[in-house]
C-alpha cells in the first residue's frame, strides 16, 4: 500500500447532535451526541488507513486543545507532522435531524501567522520525499491567504507527489492554478467557481475541458444522492449509489475522495474504482463518524452501485 500525506490546514473538533427536528428559537433536546477530532483531510486519512495505507498528517493545530487530535493520531498510527499554533482549534457543531438534514455551525479557529505558515512549508519540504501522494483538503484558517495553498501544492508537486485537492471558493480557485492531479468539487462548488449552474452533463463537460487544459487529470464531481460524475483521461463515468437510511451526510465527500485515491493508486480498472468509492461514500452517510466500520455492509453497498459511461463518451478505461 501507499505512503500518503494528508494535509488539513483548518481542522476542527466536530460535535454532532442528533435530534428529531430542529426548532429555531426553541429549546431543542438532542437524542444522542458524538464528538470527533476531524477536518476534511483527517477524515480522508481515516478512511485511507482502513483501506491499508500508511498516513502522515499535517496542517495547523491549536496548541490549547490538541489532546483529542493527538489521541486520534496515536489510535490510528498516524505520523504527526502538525504545526502547533497559539489558541484553540475551532469547534464545529453539527445538528443532524431525523430526515437527514444537517445544520452546520462552524467556529472561526485560531489565527495562523506568517511564521507558522513558513514553518509548515519547511516541514513539508522535509517530509514530502517518500510519500506517493498528498491529499490537501478543507478550508483555510484565519490568516492564511489562498495564494499559500497554490504555493503549498506547487512545492509538493516539486517533490514528485501527486496532489488530490478538495476545497472550495477562493481556495479552490487558487489551488487550481497549481494544477493538482485530482480535484473533487461538488456541483455547487464547481458552479460557484465558473459562475453558472452546472445542471447537466454537457455544462460539466465544458468546465472539465478547461480544467484538463490546465493540467488537472482527474475531475470527480459529487452530486449527493444523484451520484458521482468522474472525468479522467479518456473516460467519463457516472455512478449512482443505492438508497440508504441517512444518519449524517458529514464526511461523505471525504470518504468518496479516499475511495477514489485508493482505487487509482492501486491501479484498479476505472469502473471498479468508481463503484468502490461510491459505496464507501454511501456507507459514510449511514453512520456518525469516519472510517469503514462495517466491511460486510460495504460489500453489499458496492454490489448495489450502478456505473455507466456518460452520454457521448467514446472511450471507457477498463
Amino acid at each position: 500500500m501507499a505512503r500518503i500525506l494528508s494535509i488539513t490546514l483548518n481542522p476542527a473538533l466536530d460535535l454532532t447532535l442528533r435530534l428529531e427536528r430542529l426548532e429555531p428559537g426553541e429549546v431543542n433536546r438532542s437524542q444522542a451526541q458524538a464528538s470527533h477530532a476531524a477536518g476534511k483531510g483527517l477524515n480522508v486519512a481515516q478512511v485511507l488507513a482502513d483501506l491499508g495505507h500508511s498516513l502522515s498528517v499535517s496542517g495547523f493545530l491549536g496548541a490549547d486543545n490538541a489532546e483529542a487530535f493527538e489521541a486520534l493520531f496515536a489510535r490510528r498510527g498516524f505520523v504527526d507532522q502538525f504545526v502547533r499554533v497559539p489558541g484553540e482549534t475551532r469547534s464545529n457543531i453539527k445538528l443532524a435531524e431525523a430526515d437527514g438534514r444537517i445544520t452546520d455551525i462552524n467556529g472561526p479557529g485560531p489565527l495562523v501567522d506568517a511564521d507558522a505558515q513558513a514553518e509548515l512549508l519547511a516541514r513539508l519540504e522535509a517530509i514530502a520525499p517518500g510519500h506517493e501522494l498528498a491529499v490537501v483538503a478543507g478550508s483555510l484558517p484565519r490568516g492564511v491567504a489562498p495564494a499559500f495553498l497554490a504555493e503549498l501544492i506547487g512545492r509538493l508537486k516539486g517533490h514528485g507527489l501527486k496532489v488530490a485537492l478538495d476545497t472550495s471558493g477562493e481556495a479552490l480557485r487558487a489551488g487550481l492554478l497549481a494544477a493538482p492531479w485530482l480535484i473533487k468539487p461538488n456541483t455547487d462548488e464547481l458552479g460557484e467557481l465558473c459562475g453558472r449552474v452546472l445542471a447537466d452533463v454537457e455544462s460539466q463537460r465544458e468546465e472539465v475541458r478547461q480544467l484538463q487544459a490546465l493540467g488537472i487529470e482527474q475531475i470527480v464531481i459529487s452530486q449527493g444522492a444523484e451520484g458521482v460524475n468522474w472525468f479522467g483521461p479518456g473516460l467519463a463515468l457516472h455512478a449512482r449509489p443505492p438508497r440508504v437510511t441517512v444518519a449524517s451526510t458529514v464526511g461523505a465527500g471525504d470518504s468518496l475522495l479516499a475511495g477514489m485515491v485508493h482505487g487509482l493508486l492501486s491501479g484498479w480498472p476505472a469502473q471498479r474504482t468508481l463503484r468502490h468509492a461510491t459505496a464507501i461514500a454511501a456507507q459514510a452517510v449511514t453512520q456518525v463518524g469516519f472510517g469503514i466500520l462495517d466491511a460486510v455492509q460495504l460489500q453489499q453497498l458496492e454490489g448495489a452501485v450502478t456505473v455507466k459511461a456518460l452520454p457521448e463518451q467514446q472511450e471507457v478505461s477498463r
